[in-house]
């Protein structure tokens, strides 16, 4: 137990150092792998993150299904279907108290004060990462990204400035899901996909646009890691997008 404790302390330690702000909103994506030996795995990350925001501050984190919900399975359960995003917040979406919000692709988990504001209306977009997206609401409450390891690619918050812009790449059919809500409750939802077919995602163009403070990075462990603050991130990428729609794509083999 010793051994967890001091992991989650340096864990919390080295995000508070690299700029993570106690009592804010940060979302994680992370890599579990990438950090080397952790005691206690998968929980004590979580626990390290929400050391360092502290009982004020609101964790979130990516639970994406669309490996499990989509054209061919169109059934999304809210507390079973699991994530498939990595074992980080798939951990993080059992826990107990973890809120999840209703989307059948791009459901976010969440907990903290600003959980349930953050992702109770979801289920009010018919896209994954629309306007009542906690991707959406990052920015309003000047909220940060934090890649744990797993470089700036996996910025699934860029899906959410894509579907202002409507890049020619990004939307494929819309489908209607069989949705299992938390009170066990049947519902059918639309919600349209992303599709990217031939495309490759370079969200990690990202860091030459951003200005001075905007990118944090370091060091967690093994890990390098990345610290993203929404608000310049949407500024910059609104302006890529509107210039350029295809600055954060490339051509899939290329």
């Amino acid at each position: 137990m010793d051994d967890e404790r001091n992991a989650q302390d340096r864990i919390a330690g080295d995000l508070l150092n690299m700029g993570l702000r106690p009592g804010g909103v940060a979302l994680a994506h992370s890599s579990l792998s990438s950090l080397g030996r952790v005691p206690g795995s998968a929980e004590t990350v979580i626990r390290g993150l929400l050391q360092a925001l502290g009982p004020q501050g609101t964790l979130l984190m990516p639970a994406l299904s669309y490996e499990h919900a989509n054209a061919a399975h169109p059934r999304f359960d809210v507390l079973g279907t699991p994530s498939n995003v990595g074992i980080i917040p798939e951990t993080f979406r059992a826990r107990p108290g973890t809120l999840r919000s209703v989307c059948p692709t791009h459901s976010v988990c969440g907990t903290g004060p600003l959980a349930a504001e953050m992702l109770s209306e979801h289920h009010l977009d018919d896209t994954p990462c629309g306007p009542h997206s906690p991707f959406r609401k990052l920015p309003e409450h000047d909220g940060q990204i934090v890649f744990l390891g797993c470089g700036l690619r996996p910025n699934t918050s860029m899906h959410s400035v894509e579907e202002v812009v409507v890049p020619p790449y990004l939307f494929g059919r819309m489908i209607t899901y069989e949705v299992v809500w938390p009170d066990a409750m049947h519902r059918a939802q639309d919600c349209r996909s992303h599709d990217f077919a031939g495309w490759a995602q370079r969200y990690d163009r990202i860091d030459r646009l951003l200005p001075a403070g905007a990118l944090h990075s370091g060091m967690v462990m093994a890990a390098q890691v990345f610290i993203v603050e929404t608000r310049p991130m949407w500024e910059v990428a609104l302006a890529a997008y509107r210039s350029d729609p295809l600055y954060f794509v490339e051509p899939r083999g290329a």
